[in-house]
């Protein structure tokens, strides 16, 4: 999972009280005159709910709103103020038809324009939040928030040239907002323009030192072109800074990957485990019925490890079931719940473990990750998410086993595989993946284009081979016709969906060279030499100039972030040692 910049997505905690303090007092005058008048039991629960939310007991606060609505099913004040406590329950479906309720009863409140907003762009729902900061904005155009939330949907949404002339246009009418240049800085960094990025996030800083997102930005930035310190400096300074349990989340898990960049492990792992806070934007629900393992002792004992994240970081993290089982020793068992594409070649290669499926779902716009299967003779002791088990198995870079081959593909695919590609005429066989499945706007700058390939294709002693999973056909075409190479592409396997047979191609090949996606990982974990092709260093390097995971990997980088013509200039060199050999 990796870390994110931190825009302004939801209304600081300050913010959200004054808007409680502001609804009580409306709801009291409007009893007094003017628009609807709550009852006198409605007042009572909206009374106990402001409270509870000041004192961020927002469960009792949701309780208390409830009743007051069910007092009074007439009072927008009692669904505006449920809405914000189910909002910090992370209830964001249900908070977000709360506001709408509250909005249909009462049109004139702003800021409910500005919650329904941010509760559509936390669901996805870019449009409609959109539709609903443009109308905050034009209820209140001299406030800041309504622009840069705008802005930060349409960055989301990829519209990067209207996300900019909303922040510029607003930065003339009050250039002292912080938030602004943040987010300008956010729309710079989706772009790879992290030399712009800094140098707003500093300005952001010195208008308003007090705010934490500027210096998580920062050192989310820093991340990516290092310095890896000044990166963590600031880091530790969004914490000294933050006042949401959100942000205080989000930054503890970039500070984690930032520390494992730099090869601090045993630092690392702790802030790590952010990722797992339900206040964390990317957090993970398991559907187990079991307690989760913290170091308790397993001999004899039922572990489920189950998968989190992406696939490749299924793969990556799979290389802890051999200490896992060894822990658990003869009379345990070791239960992997994975992607269901892995699970036979997971279980050919961790034959004493019981493999079954996870299923994905979702509740409340956050990951659920469900183990039907985990009962019976399978009901677990412990479960484990996957990346947990670093903090106990992987502190040290020496915790590393020598062995780190531990996928095991089908030995007889392997020998077909083999005869297939002799059949293409001699080797060097060298398999390309240059992409995620996975493009948004956020990830897209993690990987070159095809065409960039340019110089390296063009190398005659080696045979490429595509190992690209999804549709690839046009990219291919592409190149095939410009430039007249050939990237031999295996029709007849389903790269994305028959992983089994994937492995065993990857197994046969010499050579993978390859974006860090789920193919890298799949080629890596079989022992085949791999080539990661990075935008910049990455945290699963841990510190080294490879990834420590597998056992025959290295890792290119060009020289600025994302200077992927450099870095094929480079690569194009190196294919040419390699054919040479």
């Amino acid at each position: 999972m990796a870390a994110s910049p931190a825009a302004q997505r939801a209304l600081e905690e300050s913010t959200s009280s004054e808007i409680v303090a502001r609804l009580m007092k409306e709801a009291k005058a409007e009893r007094a005159g003017g628009k609807h008048k709550p009852t006198r039991d409605s007042l009572l629960s909206l009374r106990k709910a402001v409270q509870h939310y000041k004192k961020g007991e927002w469960k009792d606060a949701a309780i208390a709103a409830a009743e007051a609505a069910d007092h009074d099913a007439k009072c927008a004040s009692a669904f505006h103020i449920l809405g914000l406590a189910l909002s910090n329950l992370n209830q964001k479906h249900k908070a977000f038809t709360m506001y709408e309720r509250a909005l249909a009863l009462d049109p004139t409140d702003g800021d409910l324009y500005l919650n329904v907003g941010t509760a559509a762009w936390d669901l996805g729902l870019y449009d409609g939040a959109a539709q609903a900061f443009r109308a905050y904005i034009e209820m209140r155009p001299d406030c800041h928030k309504g622009y840069n939330n705008l802005a930060g949907c349409l960055r989301d949404k990829g519209l990067m040239d209207e996300a900019i002339d909303v922040v510029r246009n607003a930065l003339y009418l009050m250039p002292d907002a912080a938030m602004l240049w943040n987010t300008l800085g956010t729309i710079m960094g989706e772009q790879s323009d992290f030399a712009n990025a800094v140098t707003f996030y500093k300005e952001a800083k010195r208008l308003d030192p007090g705010l934490s997102r500027p210096y998580h930005n920062l050192g989310h930035a820093l991340s990516h072109t290092g310095p890896f310190e000044e990166a963590l400096k600031n880091f530790d300074l969004a914490l000294e800074h933050c006042e949401l349990d959100s942000d205080r989340a989000e930054t503890r898990h970039a500070r984690g990957l930032c520390l494992a960049a730099m090869g601090r492990l045993d630092e690392a792992w702790p802030d790590y485990e952010e990722r797992l806070n339900p206040r964390c934007s990317q957090s993970i629900y398991f559907a187990v019925n079991a307690r989760r393992w913290d170091g308790e002792d397993l001999a004899g004992k039922k572990l489920l490890f189950a998968g989190e994240q992406g696939l490749g970081d299924e793969i990556m993290l799979a290389g802890m079931v051999p200490d896992l089982i060894e822990r658990v020793g003869p009379e345990g068992k070791v239960l992997i719940a994975c992607d269901h594409r892995l699970v036979s070649l997971y279980q050919r290669s961790f034959p004493s473990a019981h493999v079954g499926i996870e299923e994905h779902t979702k509740h409340n716009a956050k990951a659920v990750r469900v183990v039907r299967w985990a009962a019976g003779s399978f009901q677990p002791d412990y479960y484990t998410p996957m990346g947990v088990p670093l903090k106990f198995l992987r502190n040290r870079l020496e915790d590393f086993p020598a062995e780190r081959t531990f996928l095991k593909p089908d030995p007889l695919r392997v020998r077909f595989w083999q005869d297939r590609l002799a059949a293409l005429g001699p080797g060097p066989y060298a398999g390309i993946c240059w992409r995620s499945m996975l493009i948004n706007t956020q990830r897209k700058k993690f990987y070159s284009a095809l065409e960039l390939w340019k110089p390296v294709l063009e190398n005659t002693g080696v045979k490429f081979i595509n190992i690209q999973y999804g549709d690839c056909k046009a990219e291919l075409e592409f190149v095939r016709e410009k430039y007249g190479v050939a990237i031999h592409n295996f029709e007849d396997l389903d790269l994305k969906n028959n992983l089994d047979d994937n492995a065993a191609l990857c197994a046969a090949l010499d050579l993978v060279v390859t974006a860090p996606t789920a193919a890298a990982a799949l080629a890596a974990a079989t022992g085949t030499e791999t080539w990661f092709l990075t935008a910049g260093r990455v945290w699963p390097q841990l510190g080294t100039d490879h990834y420590p995971w597998y056992q025959n990997t290295r890792v290119l980088t060009p020289e600025s972030f994302g200077d992927w013509s450099g870095l094929m200039a480079q690569l194009a060199k190196d294919i040419d040692h390699y054919a040479g050999k």
